[in-house]
């Protein structure tokens, strides 16, 4: 982790001093909808490269670029498939990515040498006032050290990345507090090739039936795929329902969907405890951060139903847990 501190300055008054940064090379994290992103200038390979380093990021782990509006993806990529053009008419701004043909002005680095591009309009007025003000394409990752957990709040960023960002812009807490959703509509059936905060059945709904891929643990094919991903520093397992503590003198903590469980754990945090697998996402990684920090050995994580954005959840929950299952 790199020593010193960032600059965060707030969102309402930091946006031209954010979008100069990013214009000259540097790094900005902002807050989007989903998580804050860690943002360089997508047309400038050097600056992109500044990304993978800050977040010691596998170089074959590609990017999502951000637009500030919708009209901008033929500005970039010229004509997209019919629906490319019909699910970012539905759903931008908002929390799904959508999978193109790279341009020529994206430099490979962006992409990890791939032909396609994922690329997205945020849902999130700071994030676009940022991107518009700058002037260019923005590539952003989540704002934390690869592979660990993704950041909900400016603090998160701050603790976890330190000064190998430039400038934090700080909106407050993110409103859906889990990644985008990948699809890669070029084909003749869309595919979601990574659950997020834009729920299955609203995709469903929009272009009928959908292929869901899993993750990988090769050479991923869109951002936040891997197998493994998105984990505490501390040791986690998803376990179903809220269960009893262990009195085997284990530190542990506990991660309830909807009603927490008997004494015996060191922390607990609830999701949602009105059953809405919506709150709970917006809370989870929030929630994560806490759990991390409060000096347990063990995180037991309770699955959320799978229904909504609940997958995506339990998508995140398992791939937490396979890095686990990795390092032992």
């Amino acid at each position: 982790m790199s020593t010193g501190s960032p600059r965060v300055l707030p969102a309402e008054t930091g946006i031209a001093e954010a979008a100069a940064v990013l214009r000259d090379g540097g790094l900005v994290a902002f807050p989007t909808e989903t998580v804050y992103g860690l943002g360089a200038n997508a047309l400038d390979a050097r600056a992109a490269a500044r990304i993978f380093e800050a977040k010691a990021r596998p170089s074959f782990d590609p990017l999502i670029t951000h637009l500030a509006d919708a009209a901008d993806l033929e500005k970039l990529v010229g004509p997209v498939p019919p629906a490319v053009a019909a699910l970012a008419e539905r759903f931008w701004p908002g929390p799904l990515t959508l999978i193109v043909d790279r341009p020529a002005e994206i430099p490979p680095i962006v992409t990890s040498g791939l032909d396609t591009m994922a690329v997205r309009v945020p849902d999130e007025p700071w994030a676009r006032a940022l991107i518009r003000t700058a002037g260019v394409p923005v590539a952003a990752p989540s704002a934390n050290r690869f592979g660990q957990l993704s950041p909900t709040r400016a603090e998160h960023v701050v603790r976890g990345l330190g000064g190998a960002v430039d400038v934090v812009l700080d909106g407050g807490p993110t409103r859906c507090g889990i990644e985008s959703t990948i699809v890669d509509a070029r084909g003749a059936q869309p595919v979601v090739l990574r659950l997020g905060a834009l729920a299955l059945e609203d995709l469903v709904e929009a272009v009928g039936p959908v292929t869901v891929r899993p993750g990988s643990s090769g050479q991923p094919v869109a951002p936040g795929t891997l197998a493994a991903h998105y984990a505490p520093r501390t040791p986690l397992r998803v376990v179903a329902g809220a269960r009893p503590a262990v009195g085997d003198g284990v530190r542990r903590g506990f991660l309830a969907f909807r009603e927490s469980p008997a004494d015996g754990y060191v922390a607990v945090e609830v999701l949602s405890p009105a059953g809405d697998v919506t709150e709970a996402a917006a809370r989870l990684f929030d929630a994560l951060h806490r759990l991390d920090a409060a000096g347990v050995t063990e995180i037991l994580a309770e699955a959320a139903p799978e229904e909504g954005v609940g997958r995506a959840i339990n998508d995140r929950l398992r791939r937490a847990a396979a890095t686990w299952d990795a390092a032992g």
